[in-house]
């Protein structure tokens, strides 16, 4: 029995997620690492919609941890988001990390696809 590569199971595992948003109507962001750095990710993230400031919750996280916890990435390495269903009348949202400290991720401006998948970098 040969054992599965670190892309296979990747790739599975990015498969899974986006059935999960067909099915279930979740958001999925792919986070790009823009630098060699440690990362972590808060509860307390969100998806917040412009004109009605709605927000998403963060339902999970892949292969990234959650704080207090650090995960090393390289650059070009990735981590997922997956958070509740964005509203039927989102055009455009922004991924902000809410916390008490400087540093939290920020992605201003993201234009909503038929498909809620997006990928994003993250420095």
């Amino acid at each position: 029995m040969s054992k599965k590569s670190e892309i296979e199971i990747q790739y599975e595992s990015e498969v899974a997620t986006e059935t999960m948003v067909a099915e279930e109507g979740q958001t999925i962001v792919h986070c790009v690492c823009g630098q060699d750095a440690f990362y972590r990710i808060w509860p307390s993230t969100f998806l917040i919609e412009h004109g009605t400031g709605k927000r998403a919750k963060l339902l999970t996280a892949y292969n990234v941890s959650f704080y207090p916890q650090w995960t090393p990435k390289s650059i070009g390495q990735k981590f997922t988001l997956i958070f509740e269903g964005l509203s039927k009348t989102c055009i455009v949202f922004d991924l902000k990390e809410i916390i008490p400290e400087a540093g939290g991720f920020e992605v201003i401006a993201i234009v909503r696809n038929n498909f809620d998948v997006y990928t994003v970098a993250i420095d």
